[in-house]
């Protein structure tokens, strides 16, 4: 089994307490009312807290159909949030599993540092590609901007 990790940070003017909730808390309402041509549905086992699963069911065309992701930490007071992709169709022949970690940071200007780690186990002496990791980071990349574009043009959500 191979490790690979990769971090990324971006800035947005959006406080913490705001993008957490919209990207994290209530994602399951939220992102599929915002990218329902990608998204179709996200169904939550558990209460949402350490322990839940969460499946991220996609629209009719897309290559994967479904994607499981098991919470392993959540801490509403610091912003972080800790989860692992643990099944979803053609993604776990190759790999065991992919961890990720996000912690969203006040800047003095009274917006968001926001700090993605992401951690991948591959299966036997399959190695990821550039492209592949590429892809994950700009569909994550584009969900992140998504739902800032929404909550810059609706200052009250999430408030």
């Amino acid at each position: 089994m191979g490790v690979t990790s990769y971090s990324d940070e971006y800035t947005s003017t959006i406080p913490p307490a705001r993008l957490f909730k919209a990207l994290i808390l209530d994602s399951h309402n939220l992102i599929p009312k915002l990218m329902p041509l990608a998204i179709k549905s996200i169904e939550i086992t558990g209460d949402g807290g350490a322990g839940s699963i969460r499946q991220i069911n996609f629209a009719e065309g897309s290559q994967v159909k479904y994607i499981k992701n098991r919470v392993d930490e959540l801490d509403e007071t610091n912003f972080s949030f800790k989860y692992s992709l643990i099944e979803g169709d053609g993604v776990m022949d190759k790999l065991e599993k992919i961890t990720y970690e996000v912690k969203f940071e006040t800047t003095p200007d009274g917006g968001s540092k926001n700090k993605m780690r992401s951690t991948y186990y591959t299966k036997g002496e399959f190695e990821l590609s550039e492209e592949e990791v590429k892809a994950g980071k700009e569909n994550a990349l584009a969900m992140y901007k998504i739902v800032e574009g929404y909550l810059l043009q609706n200052p009250d959500a999430y408030a």
